[in-house]
C-alpha cells in the first residue's frame, strides 16, 4: 500500500496530468478499502475505465495496476477471496513496468494465496515481492508474510516478522493493527494467553480510533478463543455472542471466528456446543471460497462427531477433509485427518466386540494402521499426538492379545516427553505383567504430574486466523511445533488452561484406565473402596481439579446416609456402595440396557405431559420452550410435540399419576431392581429404611428421574456429579436464608407461585424476570426460586436456557457468577436435563449452577424438573416444597415429601441435597 508521500516508479514530469490523477485516485481506493470496500470498488472501477483497462496503456498501467489492487482489496473486505486472488494477478501483469507496484501487488497476494490453501506459494510471492520493497513497505510484507507462517505453524517466525514490523510502520494505522493481531494469534498459540489478550486489545483500540471497524471486529472477534483456551468458557462465551453481533452480515469471516472457537470448545470437553457452531461455518467457508480454512473445519467437525460417539459421520467427514488437504499439498496434517478415520474405525470395531471371525483381521490391520499413522504424526512433527495414539493401538494390540506389539508400542510412548504419557504407558506395562497395585501407582504418578507446578501438558493444535492487509482472519492455521514449549507464560492463567482444557483428554483416559485397573484388581480382592476412589479421582480430573483427598479411608461423614455411585467399563455397569454398613461393589448388567430403560421411562413421562392433551386455551401449558427438549435417544423414538394444552392431574395423592398403565410401571419395577433392589445393593451398606440416598449416576442415567424408582420413592434423593458433598463434613443451618423469587413469561401460574414463595419464608421477596436482575440475585440469595419456561439443548448443553422477560438466561452465563445460592430451584420443564460427555461433567443449566459453586468452592443444590410439568402441578407441588423447607426440612426430604403427597412427578434434587437450609 502507498501513502501520498510515497515515491513514484517514475519521473512524474514525464506522466500527463491525467495519469498522475488517476494513480493518486487508485491510492485513495487501496486506503479506502479497509474502511469502505463498496465505495472503493466503485472508486478503483472508475479508474479502470479512464485507465483504458483491460488494455491500459504506457503511463496508465501504473494507475490501473495500483486499481486493480485496490479491487481485489475490497473484494477481500467483502468475503470473495477467488475475485481478489484474480484481481491482484492482474494487477501484476498490468504493472509490468513499475517493479514496486508489481512487488506490492505480490505482498497483497501472498495473504490472498496462502488463504486460499497455498501458505508455500505465499512465502514464494513474499520472497519475490521482497526484490523490489523498501522502508515501510517492507514492514508490511512482514505482517502479509505472518499470515502464512501461522498457517504453517511456524509461530515464533510469525511473531519475530511482526515484532519488527510493528516497530517500523509508525502511523500505518492499517498494517500495525494488523501486525498487532497477527502477533496476538501467534502469542495464543503457544499459550502465552496474557500477551495474546494485551495485543488484540491494543489491536481492537487501534482499529477503531482509525475508523477500521472491520480489523476491530476482527480482532473482538478472536477474544472468545483465547479466553476459551484460557479455560474460561464463561468469559468465552460472553465474548463470543459479542463478536457475533459485530460480524453479522460477513459470514466469511464470522464462519471462520464459529471455527476458531469451536476447536477451543473442543479441548473444554463441550463437543455438542463445538459441533452447532461447525456446521453452522463449513458451508459458510465454502461458500466463500475459503479453501485454507474448511480443511481445518471439516477436520474439526469430524473431531465433534467422534467425542460425540457417531464415529460413522466422524469417518466420513475426516476423510472429505484428508483428500482436500492433500489437494492443497498440505502433507504434515495429512495424518491428523488419518487419526480421526482410524479413531472412528476403532470405535466401530469397539462397539461390535462379537463380530465374525473374519473381522478379526481387520482388527489386526486396524492396529497395524495405528502404528503406521502414529509413525507418521511422530514424522510430521506431532509428537504429542503421536504418543496418545500408540497407547491406543497398544491398548488395541492387548485386546486382540498382540502382547508383543502392545509391549513394543508402550515401550515408545514410554520415551515421550509428557509424564502424564510416560506414566500411561509404565501403568499399562504393570497392568500387562499383572502388577494391578503397580500400575494403580504408576497412573496416580502419571496424574498428580499433570498438577504439579512445572506439569508439562503440551500445547493442543489450534487454530485461529492471521491477517495481512487485507484485515482477514485466517482458519486452519496450526502446523507441527515443539510440544516442549517452556517459554515465559501467564502462570496462573496457563495452569488453569492446561487444567481444564489441554490436559483434559490425555488425563481422562490416565484416570479412566486406573479405574479399569481398580476393577480388576476389585475381583480378586473384593476390594471396593479403590474402585470408589479412582471413580472419584477420574470425576475430579474431568473438572480440571486435583485429585481429592482420601476421605474415603476416614469413613463417611455422620448421618450422610447412602452412597450409591455407578461406573461402567465398555458396557459394564457397576455399582460401588458406601454407608455405615461398609463399602461393595456390585455388577449390574449392560448399562446401554439401562440407558434404553430410562429412555422408555422418560418416554412414557413426556406422553403423560405433552401427549395427552385436550386441546381447549383455558388449560395449563408445560414449562418448556417451544423447542425441541428431548435427548438424542428419545429423539429417535418420538418426535417432539411441542407445546401443547394440557389435562389437569388426577386427584388420587396415593399413587404417581405417570404410573398410570402396566407397562411403564412395569418398566419402573424393572429399571430399580436392576440398579437398586437386587441382593446385595441397598442392604449391604447398612442403609436404614427412609434414611437419605445420594445417587452418582454415569453416562445418559444421569437423565433418570431417580426418585420414581420404588426402592427411591418417598426417601430423600440426592442425584450428585461426584461424592464430594456426600464426604464432606455437614454445614448444617446457617440462620435465616435470604429467598428470592421470581416468574417468568408465558405461564399463568407462575406469579402466583412466586408470590407464594416470597410468603413462605420469613426473610423473602420478589425480584424482576430480567436478566440483570436474575444474574445479581445469583450472588445475593442463599435460596432462588425460577418459576419459568425452561428449554435443554441436547446437543449442546451450555446453550440451555430459561426464559426471561427480556431474553433467555443462558446456562453459559452462570458460568461467570461468584457465588451460587445453597439452594436454585428451577421450577421449569427439563431445567435438570444434561448430557454427560464423560463423567463428572453434567451439562445442562442445573450442572452449571452446581459446577460454578464448585469452582467457587462450595457446594450448591438444584431442584429442577426433568421432565415437563405443567403449570399449576408445579404450582401445588413447590407450594407444599417450600412449606417444608421453612419448616427446616432439607431440600431432598421436602421434596420427596411433597412428590409424595401431591402426586407430582419429575422434579430431582441435585448436588448436596441432604442439609436442611432453615433451623425451622
Amino acid at each position: 500500500m502507498t501513502s501520498p508521500g510515497d515515491p513514484l516508479d517514475v519521473d512524474p514530469l514525464a506522466i500527463d496530468p491525467l495519469a498522475i490523477d488517476l494513480l493518486h485516485r487508485a491510492e485513495a481506493a487501496v486506503r479506502l478499502s479497509a474502511t469502505d470496500p463498496r465505495l472503493a470498488l466503485a472508486e478503483a472501477r472508475a479508474v479502470l475505465g479512464l485507465a483504458g483497462r483491460p488494455e491500459p496503456a504506457g503511463a496508465y498501467g501504473e494507475a490501473a495496476s495500483v486499481a486493480l489492487r485496490a479491487t481485489a482489496l475490497a473484494a477481500r473486505e467483502l468475503g470473495d477471496l477467488e475475485l481478489a486472488g484474480e484481481r491482484l494477478e492482474e494487477a501484476i501483469a498490468a504493472g509490468r513496468g513499475f517493479p514496486r507496484r508489481v512487488a506490492q501487488a505480490r505482498m497483497s497476494l501472498v495473504t490472498v494465496r496462502a488463504q486460499l490453501g497455498d501458505p508455500e506459494g505465499g512465502l514464494r510471492l513474499a520472497d519475490l515481492a521482497e526484490r523490489d520493497l523498501a522502508g515501510a513497505d517492507l514492514a508490511r510484507l512482514g505482517v502479509q508474510r505472518s499470515v502464512a507462517l501461522i498457517l504453517l505453524g511456524r509461530h515464533e517466525e510469525a511473531v519475530g516478522h511482526c515484532d519488527r514490523a510493528i516497530g517500523l510502520l509508525g502511523d500505518d494505522a492499517r498494517f500495525r493493527a494488523g501486525g498487532l493481531l497477527n502477533r496476538g494469534l501467534a502469542h495464543a498459540y503457544r499459550e502465552r494467553y496474557g500477551e495474546a489478550e494485551a495485543d488484540l486489545a491494543e489491536c481492537a483500540r487501534l482499529a477503531k480510533s482509525a475508523g477500521l471497524d472491520h480489523v476491530a471486529m476482527l480482532a473482538e472477534g478472536n477474544l472468545p478463543f483465547v479466553a476459551a483456551r484460557r479455560g474460561d468458557i464463561a468469559a468465552a462465551f460472553a465474548r463470543y455472542r459479542a463478536a457475533e453481533a459485530t460480524l453479522f452480515g460477513f459470514p466469511e469471516r464470522l464462519a471462520v471466528m464459529r471455527t476458531d472457537f469451536a476447536e477451543a470448545l473442543l479441548g473444554a470437553r463441550l463437543p455438542g456446543e463445538a459441533r452447532t457452531l461447525l456446521e453452522q461455518a463449513v458451508p459458510e467457508l465454502v461458500a466463500a471460497g475459503a479453501q485454507a480454512a474448511v480443511p481445518g473445519a471439516r477436520l474439526l467437525l469430524a473431531q465433534a462427531a467422534l467425542l460425540a460417539g457417531d464415529a460413522p459421520l466422524a469417518a466420513a467427514t475426516a476423510r472429505t477433509a484428508l483428500t482436500e488437504l492433500d489437494a492443497q499439498g498440505r502433507t504434515a496434517w495429512l495424518p491428523l485427518a488419518r487419526e480421526v478415520v482410524l479413531r472412528a474405525r476403532l470405535a466401530e470395531t469397539l462397539a461390535s466386540p462379537d463380530a465374525p471371525e473374519h473381522e478379526a483381521a481387520d482388527a489386526e490391520s486396524l492396529v497395524t494402521d495405528l502404528v503406521a499413522c502414529a509413525d507418521e504424526l511422530a514424522a510430521c512433527g506431532w509428537l504429542g499426538d503421536s504418543a496418545a495414539l500408540r497407547l491406543t493401538a497398544a491398548a488395541a494390540a492387548v485386546r486382540l492379545g498382540a502382547i508383543s506389539e502392545a509391549r513394543a508400542q508402550l515401550d515408545h510412548a514410554a520415551t515421550a516427553t509428557r509424564p502424564l504419557v510416560r506414566w500411561h504407558a509404565v501403568a499399562m506395562r504393570h497392568r500387562l505383567d499383572g502388577d494391578l497395585d503397580q500400575a494403580l501407582t504408576a497412573a496416580a504418578r502419571g496424574i498428580e504430574a499433570v498438577h504439579a507446578p512445572a506439569g508439562d501438558a503440551g500445547p493442543l493444535d489450534d487454530q485461529a486466523g492471521p491477517v495481512g492487509d487485507d484485515a482477514g482472519p485466517l482458519d486452519d492455521a496450526d502446523g507441527p511445533r515443539d510440544h516442549d514449549d517452556t517459554g515465559p507464560r501467564d502462570h496462573d492463567a496457563a495452569r488453569d488452561a492446561e487444567l481444564r482444557v489441554h490436559a483434559a483428554r490425555p488425563a481422562e483416559d490416565l484416570a479412566a484406565l486406573g479405574l479399569e485397573i481398580a476393577l480388576d484388581r476389585a475381583r480378586r480382592t473384593g476390594d471396593a473402596r479403590t474402585v470408589l476412589e479412582w471413580a472419584e479421582r477420574w470425576r475430579a480430573v474431568v473438572r480440571g481439579a486435583p485429585a481429592p483427598p482420601p476421605l474415603l479411608h476416614a469413613g463417611p461423614a455422620a448421618g450422610s446416609g447412602l452412597l450409591v455411585e455407578l461406573v461402567r467399563r465398555g458396557d459394564d455397569l457397576f455399582a460401588v456402595t458406601a454407608g455405615s454398613g461398609g463399602c461393595a461393589l456390585r455388577f449390574l448388567g449392560s448399562y446401554q440396557a439401562a440407558v434404553e430403560a430410562t429412555v422408555r421411562i422418560r418416554y412414557g413421562l413426556r406422553r403423560r405431559a405433552l401427549l395427552d392433551t385436550v386441546p381447549r386455551p383455558e388449560r395449563d401449558t408445560p414449562r418448556d420452550a417451544e423447542h425441541d427438549t428431548l435427548s438424542d435417544p428419545e429423539r429417535d423414538i418420538v418426535p417432539n410435540p411441542g407445546r401443547s394444552t394440557l389435562r389437569d392431574a388426577p386427584g388420587d395423592a396415593d399413587a404417581l399419576p405417570v404410573v398410570v398403565d402396566e407397562g411403564l410401571a412395569g418398566e419402573l419395577c424393572a429399571l430399580d431392581h436392576v440398579l437398586l433392589s437386587g441382593p446385595g445393593t441397598l442392604t449391604l451398606a447398612g442403609s436404614p429404611p427412609g434414611g437419605p440416598v445420594t445417587i452418582v449416576p454415569t453416562g445418559a442415567l444421569c437423565t433418570l428421574p431417580w426418585p420414581l424408582l420404588p426402592s427411591l420413592r418417598g426417601r430423600p434423593v440426592s442425584v450428585a456429579a461426584d461424592a464430594a458433598a456426600w464426604l464432606a463434613p455437614r454445614r448444617g443451618p446457617a440462620g435465616v436464608p435470604l429467598v428470592l423469587s421470581l416468574a417468568g413469561p408465558g405461564l399463568d401460574h407462575a406469579d402466583a407461585e412466586a408470590d407464594m414463595v416470597a410468603a413462605a419464608h420469613t426473610r423473602a421477596r420478589r425480584i424482576g424476570g430480567t436478566r440483570a436482575e436474575v444474574l445479581r440475585a445469583i450472588e445475593q440469595a442463599d435460596v432462588l426460586h425460577i418459576a419459568a419456561h425452561g428449554m435443554f439443548s441436547p446437543r449442546g448443553p451450555m446453550l440451555s436456557q430459561i426464559t426471561l422477560d427480556d431474553g433467555p438466561l443462558m446456562a453459559y452465563d452462570l458460568l461467570a457468577a461468584r457465588r451460587i445460592p445453597r439452594l436454585v430451584v428451577l421450577s421449569a420443564c427439563d431445567a435438570g436435563m444434561a448430557h454427560a460427555p464423560v463423567d463428572g461433567a453434567a451439562l445442562g443449566l442445573a450442572g452449571a449452577f452446581l459446577d460454578s459453586a464448585a469452582r467457587n468452592g462450595d457446594a450448591a443444590c438444584v431442584v429442577a424438573g426433568v421432565v415437563p410439568v405443567r403449570d399449576d402441578e408445579a404450582r401445588t407441588l413447590m407450594t407444599l416444597f417450600h412449606t417444608l423447607l421453612a419448616e427446616g426440612r432439607s431440600p431432598a426430604e421436602a421434596l420427596a415429601q411433597a412428590a409424595e403427597k401431591t402426586a407430582v412427578p419429575g422434579f430431582v434434587c441435585f448436588g448436596a441435597g441432604d442439609e436442611p437450609l432453615a433451623s425451622g
